[in-house]
């Protein structure tokens, strides 16, 4: 393995090669963030329910998207926001989008989630990102989502009960493998919370799972 990948941090440059080998597939663009954020039956009940959250205020609120990858889903919802700001790790692929998408409130940051500072928001989207992360990671993302109202977490969970949190260590792979899940109210992490509701659950064809996304509301 190149050396590049034996860093203390070694996220940027594992997702870095989860792009640059289509590690998660290949769709008709030059980089793709898998199944996850193409599939119709799984990308359509997202959108649905966070454009309701979204048009449920009165005046839009601003959004930060922590890992927002070929931005297939968050290109629905940007109209629905006052202020979208789209970040993720890998450089390129950033570049890629900045190039691509055109709106008006539309920005995009290249950052470590984990290791930088983050962008003020009334809510912040994380879809299928910390399920990625080692437990170190998370918890140094957790720290700073105090910063932010709402929380919209979309994780990749097993069907049946599960003991939340095994680590893992950061890449493409996630805690499936492992019967585990990320719960940010669970320990490690005991995130705290005014309230939580369950926006949507999709069962992933093949028995793999089920994706829930969950809104999160801070004091």
């Amino acid at each position: 393995m190149n050396k590049k990948y034996k860093q203390p941090w070694p996220t940027k440059a594992a997702m870095a090669q989860v792009y640059d080998k289509n590690l998660w597939g290949k769709g008709e663009d030059l980089f793709y963030s898998g199944e996850g954020s193409h599939l119709k039956y799984i990308v359509k009940p997202y959108v649905d329910n966070v454009r309701f959250f979204l048009k449920s205020f009165k005046l839009p609120v601003s959004v930060c998207d922590l890992g927002c990858g070929d931005f297939n889903i968050g290109k629905h919802l940007v109209d629905f926001t006052s202020e979208y700001i789209a970040v993720d790790i890998v450089d390129n692929l950033i570049n890629y989008n900045k190039e691509k998408f055109k709106f008006k409130n539309l920005s995009f940051l290249s950052l470590d989630i984990a290791k930088d500072d983050l962008p003020k928001a009334d809510c912040v989207f994380i879809r299928q990102v910390l399920q990625h992360l080692s437990n170190k990671e998370v918890e140094a993302v957790v720290k700073k989502l105090y910063r932010y109202k709402y929380i919209i977490l979309t994780e990749h969970l097993p069907v049946e009960d599960f003991e939340p949190n095994i680590d893992i260590i950061s890449g493409q792979g996630i805690r499936l493998k492992k019967k585990s899940g990320i719960n940010l109210l669970a320990p490690p992490f005991n995130l705290e919370v005014k309230s939580e509701k369950q926006l949507v659950s999709v069962n992933l064809n093949d028995n793999k799972g089920v994706l829930v996304t969950t809104l999160y509301q801070l004091f």
